[in-house]
C-alpha cells in the first residue's frame, strides 16, 4: 500500500508513532523515525524495521524548532529522497488540572508547541509536494478536541487549533493534489496514558461500542488507510478512532 513512498513520522520512538512507522515500512514505505530525546527507543524501532527487510532511519529533531526541522528534512532527502507522506504525531506534554491552577506559560507552551510542530513540518515538506503536485499530510489529534474532559483544557484547546489548521491547509493545497487530514484517537494504551487508573480505562471501555480502548496498532491501521491511495479522494476530514465512543 505504500511502495515507493517516503514517510516521515514525528514522535515515532514509541506508542502510536512507533506502530505507524513499523506498519508503513511493512507496507513498502521508506520511513524516517523522528525522535527528540528517546534515541535508544527510536533506534530499536529502526532495528525492528530493518530486520523485517524494511527501510528506515532515525532522525533527531525537536519539531518545535524550525532549524532542527529543516536539518531533519535535508537528512531524510539525502537518504531516501523527498518526503511525500507526513504524519505529524509528536506528543507535546501538558499538565492535567483545572484552568484556575494554570499559569499562562504552561498553557501557552501546549498551544504553541502543538501548532509549531505542525507548522514547521508542513512548511518543510510542502515545497517538494507542491513541485510534484502530490502528497499526503496527516495530523494526529484527539477525540478530546470535539468532546472535552475536565482537566484537559490545554490539550482540548491545542488539538482544536490543530484541527482548524488541517482544514485550512486542506483547502489551500488541495488544488495541487495534496491531501491533508486528521486522525483523532480516543483513549489509547501508550506510555502517555499509563498514569490513568485501571478503573478509569475499564469504565471508558464499557462505554465504548466495541467494548475496549485502542492500541497503538489500531490507530496505525487508520493512519495507513488514510495515507494510502485507497483514500485518494479524502481530504479535510476528521476521523475518530475511538471504537465508536465518538460518532460524528
Amino acid at each position: 500500500m505504500m511502495k515507493g513512498r517516503v514517510a516521515l513520522v514525528t514522535g515515532a520512538s514509541r506508542g502510536i508513532g512507533a506502530a505507524t512507522a513499523k506498519l508503513f515500512a511493512a507496507n513498502g514505505a521508506s520511513v524516517a523515525v523522528n525522535y527528540f530525546q528517546s534515541e535508544r527507543a527510536a533506534l530499536a524501532v529502526v532495528d525492528e524495521i530493518t530486520k523485517a527487510c524494511g527501510q528506515a532511519i532515525a532522525v533527531r529533531a525537536d519539531v518545535r524548532d524550525k532549524e532542527q526541522v529543516m536539518a531533519m528534512i535535508a537528512e531524510i532527502e539525502k537518504s531516501f529522497g523527498p518526503v511525500d507522506t507526513l504524519v505529524s504525531n509528536a506528543s507535546i506534554g501538558f499538565p492535567v488540572k483545572p484552568l484556575t491552577e494554570f499559569s499562562w506559560p504552561e498553557f501557552e507552551a501546549k498551544l504553541t508547541g502543538e501548532l509549531k510542530s505542525a507548522f514547521f513540518c508542513c512548511q518543510a515538506v510542502l515545497p517538494k509536494m507542491l513541485e510534484k503536485r502530490a502528497g499526503c499530510i496527516i495530523a494526529v489529534s484527539s477525540t478530546l478536541s470535539r468532546h472535552a474532559s475536565p482537566g484537559f483544557i490545554a490539550h482540548c484547546t491545542a488539538k482544536s487549533g490543530l484541527d482548524a489548521f488541517v482544514r485550512s491547509l486542506a483547502e489551500e493545497v488541495g488544488p495541487a493534489g495534496i491531501r491533508v487530514n486528521v486522525i483523532a484517537p480516543g483513549l489509547t494504551l501508550t506510555d502517555a496514558t499509563a498514569w490513568l487508573p485501571e478503573e478509569q480505562k475499564t469504565m471508558i471501555a464499557s462505554m465504548t461500542p466495541l467494548q475496549r480502548v485502542a492500541t497503538p496498532e489500531d490507530v496505525a491501521g487508520a493512519l495507513l488507510a488514510m495515507a494510502s491511495d485507497h483514500s485518494r479522494f479524502v481530504t479535510g476530514c476528521y476521523v475518530p478512532v475511538s471504537g465508536g465512543l465518538l460518532m460524528l
